[in-house]
């Protein structure tokens, strides 16, 4: 499992204190504040994820400058990150996000779509669909927590049988990550844990 420490708000010295103490993967839901810590922390040898909604004006900032994107959740976002990835770079690692729970004010597509979007993100070029990410709604119901896991990871589960080889579910957070990982999380999103609080 890999832990991937989300950073989002935090300086670059903070980012810099976590990888001297071994962390390698480093997640951003802000594309500009991004693209300033990995540019300041280029020779860190770090593997940077961006967990945040996508605009589309912002898809070539993250396909240039992003090892990994773990949100996409329509056809046309992923086309722009495919359209926008050098073809001298390596392949861009991606997730697509999964609305779980339902929530209107969250993104993520919806399950019964997931089928479709996934075959066509998969056959774009210079990007590598790795799997499924969810950001369920926060419960502290560990019931209600796991079952919204096991829901992505049967989606997961149903893709690999339709001919897909996905090895990756981005789900849990510092809040859930227990039920996460117990219903099979391959990677955790962690920030407060690891960074504090943080402050608006």
């Amino acid at each position: 499992m890999r832990l991937v420490a989300v950073s989002k708000t935090f300086a670059g010295g903070a980012v810099r204190e976590a990888a001297q103490a071994g962390l390698r993967d480093f997640g951003e839901n802000y594309v500009t504040e991004g693209v300033e810590k990995i540019r300041e922390l280029r020779g860190l040898g770090l593997i940077w994820h961006y967990v945040g909604p996508i605009q589309s004006n912002k898809t070539r900032l993250i396909a240039e400058h992003f090892d990994w994107v773990h949100s996409i959740d329509r056809e046309k976002i992923a086309a722009r990150l495919s359209q926008a990835r050098g073809a001298e770079q390596t392949e861009l690692q991606v997730c697509i996000q999964v609305n779980v729970s339902g929530e209107s004010s969250k993104g993520g597509a919806a399950p019964e779509g997931i089928v479709s979007l996934a075959r066509k993100v998969a056959g774009l070029p210079r990007m590598k669909l790795r799997g499924l990410m969810a950001i369920p709604e926060p419960t502290s119901d560990e019931r209600l927590q796991r079952r919204r896991f096991a829901e992505l990871r049967a989606l997961r589960d149903e893709l690999n049988r339709d001919g897909l080889a996905l090895d990756t579910l981005s789900m849990g957070m510092s809040a859930d990550m227990e039920a996460a990982i117990a219903e099979g999380a391959t990677m955790v999103r962690v920030g407060t844990a690891i960074f504090g609080e943080r402050t608006s």
